[in-house]
């Protein structure tokens, strides 16, 4: 395309084409989406159903608990200024190219919300008033549980050893073992396994663990010549991704999370008031006779939020 035949038509075009590829693949996954229609939300959770019984004496009634957390909605935008000499001098699509990250970025406003709340897991509270990573979670007859797990990879049995910053493959597949094995075993407030039907999850690691932890899942076999146990959870038909998120500043920690949730919960709430919109004042508009300049602008009012802590368990190498 020619800077001459550069207009609002085009630039439009380009926004709306990108952000058709949505979010971040995980975001999704790993989040519950609720429609908003007002400045906050209030979730409640109001604990699970029991379990059937024997009908002995008639009909055991069960209330419901009362727990929950207020999400606040939040405005968000992004707006990029294109001058119009910009637009006459551009031979190389930069222009197109600067519009075309406007976009992305919109697309990707979900992962950086997901991987703050991620990083203040262990200091911010959830729905029972524990942090959403924490080591004393409780509540019906749950018993005591926790999803912050500290991890001593000197003792683990394996050939080969790293570091906690550095962790060996083998460490890797076993401290990803370990955080699988703590999901299933988690019981809500009816004493009842949460995550029995559990077949997908995401290990999330900072860049500089995603390569320890990627061969630890993905490598048929051990350095030591053994198979490799975590092939054992593939002929379960279980699922495990390994996701490289560079927004995470950990440099010992790596995050599993419950992948297929669905409409039974989530890790965390993506709440949508106002869903991603496109603004723009171009050809004819104050703008360009004041200011020389075309606006392009994106905006979105929503919130993210933490879910199921049962879903979710924080892994720390020691």
């Amino acid at each position: 395309m020619s800077a001459i035949g550069l207009g609002s038509r085009a630039i439009l075009g380009e926004i709306f084409l990108r952000l058709e590829q949505g979010a971040i693949g995980w975001v999704n996954l790993l989040s519950f989406f609720v429609a908003s229609d007002q400045a906050s939300e209030t979730h409640k959770w109001l604990g699970m159903t029991p379990q059937m019984r024997a009908w002995i004496g008639g009909r055991l009634v069960h209330g419901l608990r009362e727990q929950g957390i207020t999400i606040v909605n939040e405005d968000y935008e992004a707006t990029l200024a294109v001058m119009l000499d910009e637009i006459r001098r551009d031979k190389t699509q930069q222009v197109m190219q600067r519009i075309a990250t406007l976009a992305d970025r919109a697309n990707s406003h979900g992962a950086k919300l997901l991987s703050t709340l991620m990083i203040n897991g262990e200091s911010v509270a959830c729905y029972d008033g524990q942090f959403f990573f924490d080591t004393d979670h409780s509540e019906g007859d749950s018993g005591t549980q926790s999803n912050d797990l500290s991890i001593d990879i000197s003792a683990l049995p394996v050939s080969q050893n790293g570091s906690t910053t550095a962790p060996s493959a083998e460490e890797a597949g076993q401290v990803v073992m370990q955080s699988i094995q703590a999901i299933y075993g988690f019981k809500d407030d009816q004493g009842e396994p949460m995550n029995e039907g559990a077949k997908e999850f995401i290990v999330m690691t900072p860049v500089p663990l995603w390569s320890a932890f990627l061969t630890g899942v993905r490598s048929p076999h051990l350095s030591s010549g053994q198979t490799n146990p975590i092939n054992n959870l593939r002929d379960q038909e279980i699922k495990i991704e390994v996701v490289a998120n560079p927004r995470l500043t950990w440099t010992t920690k790596v995050a599993t999370f419950r992948a297929d949730g669905g409409d039974g919960g989530a890790p965390f709430i993506r709440q949508e008031e106002v869903p991603l919109q496109v603004s723009h004042q171009a050809e004819g508009a104050p703008e360009e006779f004041h200011n020389r300049r075309h606006l392009y602008g994106v905006n979105y009012t929503g919130a993210m939020g933490f879910g199921f802590w049962q879903h979710a368990c924080l892994a720390t190498m020691a």
